[in-house]
């Protein structure tokens, strides 16, 4: 199956003198140009993995300490259309918009407007070694169900990134930016639907705006929300979809219509997240010294006998066969055959 597109940079590759230069131009091509400075520029160290999602393009940015101007002159010369919602995770950043100076705690998000004027500054962390870092998102102004007008407000704003809609973006593009190998060009559509009714749900919230949006954004974010909710509780053996519906404060029949049309249905996803927990456990060499039955219940498998044949069914072996193939040797006591 082919890849995900995924492209990265390490300025490192290249001779010191090329490195700034080589990020500056970088950065232009991910949002829009800046006028950019930095105490490194004459050896600059810069990483970045930019993965696209059609029109939607989600990046992973680790950095040393960056200023950077949009001037107008720059916008004339060209306005992309595009918001950046920024999430910095290091360094200490701020930013200037609208009369508006803010410092964006990490784990907080801010919106850039690239078609506006601004001031940005990432630098290093306090002790003045620790690299910046920030996970992006560039999402066309048109595709955004939300008066622009309104969506104005927010630019250069902090918006929590530990609670609500931002806690669910926060770790969906740290997901997606850590392990891009998990996803397949073919699923970069729904990658991107998810990312933009998540940053619509976030922006939309600070806005009082969330009735407004439409349908397929809020069931997406619902979704989104979901399962987050069957990650965080795979390990209680009583998650199931009625757990997960009062949760949510669906009814059961709720539940079941938010799922149809998706690949696999609450129960089916419950399973199937629960048996790869098993599978990585299995293959991870540090606990190879745990029975199969003990991992088994580690994922909120109680039952040993319906564990080896959920597991036979979906990788053709037994989990103790599954381990001994890929050289993880079972040394618990007791492990399930």
């Amino acid at each position: 199956m082919t890849a995900l597109p995924v492209e990265t940079m390490d300025t490192t590759r290249v001779p010191p003198a090329d490195r700034f230069p080589l990020w500056v131009a970088m950065a232009g091509e991910v949002s829009a140009p800046v006028a950019f400075t930095s105490d490194h520029a004459l050896d600059f160290h810069g990483h970045a993995r930019l993965i696209s999602l059609g029109d939607i393009a989600v990046t992973r940015f680790r950095y040393q300490s960056l200023v950077g101007r949009r001037t107008p002159r720059l916008i004339r010369q060209g306005d992309p259309e595009v918001y950046q919602i920024a999430l910095p995770f290091a360094g200490t950043c701020t930013i200037s918009a609208r009369r508006c100076d803010s410092a964006i705690p990490n784990r907080d998000f801010t919106l850039v407007d690239w078609g506006r004027p601004h001031d940005l500054s990432h630098t290093l962390g306090p002790d003045g070694r620790e690299p910046a870092g920030s996970v992006t998102v560039v999402i066309p102004r048109a595709r955004l169900p939300l008066d622009p007008d309104r969506v104005d407000r927010l630019t250069a704003a902090r918006l929590p990134g530990a609670t609500g809609p931002g806690a669910l973006l926060a770790q969906h593009l740290h997901h997606v930016t850590r392990h891009p190998e998990q996803f397949t060009a073919a699923d970069a559509p729904q990658l991107a639907e998810i990312t933009l009714s998540l940053v619509s749900m976030l922006l939309a919230r600070h806005l009082d705006a969330e009735r407004g949006l439409p349908a397929d954004i809020r069931r997406q974010a619902l979704l989104a929300q979901v399962r987050s909710f069957l990650d965080r509780h795979l390990h209680d053996p009583a998650l199931d979809p009625q757990m997960v519906a009062d949760a949510h404060h669906l009814s059961l029949r709720s539940l079941h219509r938010l799922f149809e049309g998706e690949e696999e249905t609450v129960a089916e996803s419950i399973r199937r997240r629960r048996l790869d927990g098993c599978r990585r456990d299995l293959l991870a060499p540090l606990l190879g010294h745990l029975p199969v039955a003990q991992i088994a219940r580690r994922w909120g498998f109680t039952d040993p006998a319906h564990f080896s044949r959920a597991f036979r069914t979906a990788y053709g072996m037994s989990p103790r066969a599954y381990r001994a193939r890929h050289g993880v040797p079972a040394t618990g006591r007791h492990p399930t055959r």
